[in-house]
């Protein structure tokens, strides 16, 4: 008995030093910097706030103190009452100074210095490619040699849906080459498109892939040399004969078997470039990738003057739209192109649905269909009432600061405890649209996480407060909303943001030929792949985030970026067709609840809110809880 004794203690022993060691090194529930206050996440779902004290399910407090009179058993997500402060950020009134010294300002030279190094990052992993990669589609930045499809593995979809053998590194990047201001580079860029890209080839790709990168660029870059505005300079090309434009409409064409055979007008999800849908194409397709191709399709339809490219992408957002809940407004993930059903009953803001909000909005703003933004204004307000958690106000009350959480379609219940980095694009959109409070506080949220792990991990457990999935890929999305509000607010505090991105991304993704995934974001390990969107996306944002006086920021037109961060004029001409509405709008789009109607004025629809309404700087409160949500101070 004695000897078995020992053993459970050894055991025992083991066990504690573990999760000590767990703790220490980043993956146990804790923020891993000083918070003020010491959140802790309840293990019971979220939905036993009913059951336990009467409230409803989408409760103020999604954080709460776990160890309530020293008994983890007992504990409930229920409101605080007594023990907690009204707000949080009273805690946080003797910081003021501290803070406006460290964030209140932004030195010009730093502001240079940064500029300089988003430049030097760009042409890292540009003229690498161009070395060692081009006419491939990727880098492989550890090996230094390119990368095209698995044509050895087609089902391996992670790269396959990407990849068509056909350059798509360079022309994801065209129009970042004009952004920097190197028109010469971007001359060169465009002949060699023009001379060695072709469509013809036997490569089965994701049409949501395909469309917002190759198409995106073509079209991006075809406007930019044609646009008699010329906000770049004079950046024609001499004896330029609408290439790049026929090779959007090449690749486009061979994209629309996809809405082919499709009963209810919802595309499949992948194509081949040569023979069209693979006779074993499966019939689910995510949400975003079937809904997120209106604004490359309907800019070219109305470059070309053929609506038929923008009336298959318009079809197929009305399809998912009329498949919504009736309950809650929300739509699914996955969704079956035959019957309407869907497979996965999953709604949130991050992988399969991000995008399908942002062109709602986007594509009202570049079109001016009115039906878009009503579809838009009705699926924020679903969101807002079904898939926010946290107090009411962002900056004061009683509970957690707001989160968004993946909830049942039908129901509202929440479905599982994590989060993806692509959900870090939703600030980014509320900037968008005017909702600039709950943007900054949502920013917080990720920019907190960024702060712990010098990268977003993939999935993050917001109950467990650890990574689900740990690697990242140098994604954009945080960078793109930090330079969305910095646009709108002109806060200082959102360069110390962007420069403590760009140290990481320098620190810890930069190999020998380039900049590489990181595998893990604790041990920062990495993987030998480096995506075109972090060329076309996380290095422009990151310019222009530090660039006052970019071309983009001083002409008197306006621009937007698609979701793949290509820049497309607001221009009078999206928003004359040359052709009769085919596609009567059904009545599932246009109920009786959703028909809020757009201002008359739509120029408060430009990329960036107001000027006169932000410039100023951000009130204390919104400064200081950012501060506490990052635990700087």
């Amino acid at each position: 008995m004695q000897w078995r004794s020992l053993v459970v203690g050894l055991l025992l022993l083991r066990l504690v030093v573990s999760c000590i060691l767990w703790l220490t090194f980043g993956l146990g529930p804790s923020w891993g910097f000083n918070f003020p206050i010491k959140f802790n996440f309840n293990l019971h779902k979220l939905e036993l706030f009913r059951e336990n004290d009467g409230t409803d399910a989408k409760t103020n407090t999604w954080l709460n103190q776990l160890h309530r009179n020293g008994n983890l058993h007992h504990s409930t997500c229920s409101k605080n009452t007594g023990n907690s402060p009204k707000s949080y950020l009273s805690l946080l009134e003797d910081g003021r100074d501290e803070y406006a010294r460290k964030y209140g300002s932004f030195p010009d030279n730093l502001k240079s210095k940064m500029r300089g190094m988003a430049k030097e990052m760009f042409y890292f992993g540009y003229e690498n490619y161009m070395k060692y990669a081009f006419p491939e589609d990727e880098l492989n930045p550890i090996d230094c040699r390119g990368r095209g499809p698995d044509v050895l593995n087609p089902s391996n979809i992670n790269i396959n849906d990407v990849l068509g053998n056909y350059s798509l590194t360079l022309i994801d990047t065209l129009d970042t080459l004009l952004v920097l201001g190197n028109v010469s580079e971007f001359h060169r860029a465009v002949k060699l498109v023009i001379d060695t890209v072709s469509f013809d080839k036997d490569s089965t790709v994701q049409v949501f892939e395909a469309n917002i990168r190759i198409l995106g660029g073509l079209i991006s870059a075809h406007i930019l040399l044609t646009d008699s505005k010329q906000p770049f300079g004079n950046v024609g090309l001499e004896d330029y004969d609408n290439e790049l434009l026929h090779l959007a409409h090449d690749l486009a064409v061979r994209l629309l078997p996809a809405f082919e055979n499709t009963s209810t007008g919802i595309p499949y999800p992948r194509v081949n470039l040569k023979s069209g849908v693979p006779p074993d194409s499966i019939n689910e397709t995510c949400t975003a990738g079937a809904g997120s191709l209106l604004v490359e399709f309907g800019i070219l339809s109305r470059l070309i003057g053929d609506s038929t490219f923008e009336w298959v992408a318009r079809r197929a957002v009305r399809a998912l739209w009329s498949l919504r809940s009736n309950e809650t407004g929300l739509l699914g993930n996955v969704v079956n192109i035959q019957t309407g059903q869907w497979v996965s009953k999953q709604s949130g803001l991050g992988a399969g649905m991000d995008s399908f909000y942002e062109y709602l909005l986007k594509s009202y703003i570049l079109f001016g269909e009115k039906e878009d933004y009503t579809m838009f204004n009705a699926a924020y307000e679903s969101i807002q009432n079904h898939l926010r958690r946290g107090r009411e106000e962002c900056n004061e009350g009683e509970g957690d600061p707001p989160l968004y959480v993946n909830v049942n379609m039908f129901n509202g219940q929440i479905m599982n405890t994590w989060i993806d980095s692509l959900q870090a694009f939703f600030p980014g959109l509320q900037v968008l649209m005017g909702d600039v409070e709950n943007a900054i506080c949502l920013h917080a949220f990720y920019y907190a996480i960024w702060k712990r792990f010098g990268a977003l991990p993939e999935r993050y457990n917001w109950q467990l407060q650890a990574p689900d999935v740990l690697f990242y890929p140098l994604r954009p999305e945080l960078v793109e909303s930090t330079y969305l509000l910095y646009q709108a607010t002109k806060n200082p505090f959102y360069l110390h943001v962007g420069m403590d991105i760009l140290e990481s991304i320098e620190k810890y993704t930069k190999v020998r030929c380039g900049y590489a995934t990181l595998h893990h974001v604790v041990d920062k390990s990495k993987e030998d792949r480096m995506e075109s969107f972090f060329l076309s996306e996380t290095c422009k944002y990151l310019y222009l985030l530090f660039d006052e006086d970019n071309p983009l920021h001083k002409s008197e037109n306006k621009y937007i970026f698609t979701t793949e961060g290509h820049v497309v004029p607001i221009d009078k001409r999206f928003r004359e067709k040359q052709w009769k509405d085919m596609l009567p709008c059904e009545e599932a789009v246009l109920s009786d609840q959703d028909r809020a109607q757009p201002p008359a004025n739509t120029s408060n629809c430009e990329r960036i809110p107001d000027e006169r309404r932000y410039a100023l700087p951000l009130k204390s409160v919104y400064m200081r809880q950012i501060d506490q949500m990052v635990g700087l101070l």
